[in-house]
């Protein structure tokens, strides 16, 4: 089963100097164990247009810009696997889930164009943080058996991959930083956040809640404290971008 390659990335991945270094060495772990492609997305819900930003990847030549032209995105099981599972999961099983959906015919479509670039089968590993989904990591290439040790292996590689990229290239800490902002509140503090962002008053964030419009004020003041923000809009803005409503 080849343990040793994977727990000995796991190992040694801190010691990675450069984005370039770590980057080389998953390459290694991956050819090791037959997978000649993969990527790994951070999803960043800061900003609208890079939110399926790719750290690292190697894929067929014009395999991406062939998907996208083909607007596959909208009807990929993979990515609609994302949305209802946390727990790693093979191209085939998603691709089973959706067998009876009426996006059936074009899904098959896909995969028939995948198969012809290389891609005939993979897994995809969600990597979750405070704020929900916040990465991917997907292995694939001809079809290869995982053990569940494997699998649990490969699940902790693509989550410490993902972390040692971001903190290579600087962009660790003001993670952490955005999803510390909802572990910093209180469930009621939460709960008048959220009402705040379907747009509702002080006064009807009182009457929803059964409490005085100054307590309303009083948590949405220490709501902005906590976030730094200079105003109620702001707060929304930054509870936003932060995926704590969405």
């Amino acid at each position: 089963m080849n343990i040793h390659s994977l727990v000995q990335f796991l190992a040694i991945s801190h010691e990675a100097e450069t984005a370039s270094e770590l980057v080389g060495e998953l390459e290694s772990l991956l050819h090791i164990h037959g997978f000649g492609y993969y990527g790994i997305w951070f999803h960043d819900k800061v900003f609208a247009d890079t939110t399926d930003f790719m750290l690292t990847g190697r894929w067929p030549a014009g395999w991406r810009k062939y998907y996208a032209a083909r607007k596959y995105a909208s009807i990929d099981p993979l990515r609609r696997m994302l949305a209802v599972t946390q727990r790693p999961f093979r191209w085939k099983d998603a691709i089973a889930a959706y067998q009876d959906d009426p996006q059936q015919k074009k899904a098959l479509r896909l995969l028939r164009d995948a198969a012809k670039n290389g891609l005939y089968d993979g897994y995809v590993f969600p990597i979750y943080g405070r704020t929900g989904l916040i990465g991917t990591m997907t292995i694939a290439g001809v079809p290869i058996d995982l053990s569940p040790v494997q699998l649990c292996l490969f699940e902790a590689v693509a989550r410490k991959s993902l972390w040692r990229l971001l903190e290579l290239r600087g962009a660790a800490a003001e993670l952490e930083k955005r999803t510390a902002l909802e572990a910093d509140l209180t469930q009621r503090q939460l709960e008048v956040l959220r009402l705040l962002c379907d747009g509702m008053t002080s006064n009807e964030i009182a009457k929803a809640l059964e409490i005085s419009n100054h307590t309303v004020d009083w948590y949405i003041n220490v709501i902005q404290e906590k976030f730094n923000a200079r105003n109620r809009q702001h707060v929304i803005a930054m509870a936003f971008r932060a995926g704590l409503v969405t």
